[in-house]
């Protein structure tokens, strides 16, 4: 989608601090971190947000999960939150389907 800012990222046109990329995914830091270590895993095929999972594209959300645990061992991180915000009420600012991942520091509940 030619106007989507994680797909501009994606396709090198906005500069990121990458994490992790493959065919399927790309991993980069948050230029807003909110914890010690907060990247965020996005996938390549755009995907506006977890209400258009499909069973056609689900592989590629199973496989960002696979990506964010290789990660943090990668990271020696044993402790984690993964966020993911569906829609605007919710707080999704980039309708390209991404996952956060925040740690480093104790997570509250309600965030």
């Amino acid at each position: 989608m030619s106007d989507c800012l994680f797909c501009k990222i994606i396709a090198g046109e906005i500069p990121s601090s990458k994490v992790y990329e493959d065919d399927v995914c790309y991993a980069f830091n948050d230029i807003d971190p909110q914890a010690p270590t907060h990247f965020l895993v996005i996938p390549k095929a755009h995907i506006a947000s977890c209400g258009e999972i499909t069973p056609e594209n689900s592989a590629v959300v199973a496989h960002c999960f696979e990506v964010i645990v290789k990660i943090c061992k990668e990271l020696g991180v044993e402790s984690y939150r993964i966020v993911n915000n569906c829609g605007d009420q919710a707080g999704q600012t980039v309708k390209h389907l991404h996952f956060h991942v925040l740690a480093g520091r104790d997570m509250t509940w309600p965030p």
